[in-house]
């Protein structure tokens, strides 16, 4: 259930990025937004989870059928980004709050 509500999530921040946002390109690449939450989501996700890739799949899907780059190049950008943080996060320990630290308190 989780993956279909980040499927249509992914979706609409596709439609924004493209429609909107591609005034303000972050590195004139026109990936901004959706670069972002795939980062942040690879960040605050578990080592050993597999969402965070499946997740940029989705993203680089929608940022490439809509699109006039090559049909692939969103979904290469972004699984390379997701993998990269994946192997950083065996090496560097990312302090992250948990939310059932925090209501333990």
């Amino acid at each position: 259930m989780r993956k279909i509500s980040l499927f249509i999530i992914f979706y609409l921040l596709v439609l924004i990025q493209t429609s909107f946002l591609i005034h303000f390109n972050l590195f004139w690449l026109g990936y901004g937004i959706v670069l972002l939450v795939i980062a942040l989501i690879n960040l605050t996700e578990e080592i050993h989870s597999t969402e965070g890739i499946v997740i940029a799949v989705f993203g680089g899907f929608f940022l490439d059928v809509f699109s006039q780059r090559t049909f692939g190049s969103g979904i290469l950008l972004l699984v390379g980004l997701a993998v990269s943080i994946k192997i950083i996060k065996n090496y560097i320990q990312i302090p992250c709050i948990s939310y059932g630290k925090i209501l333990q308190k």
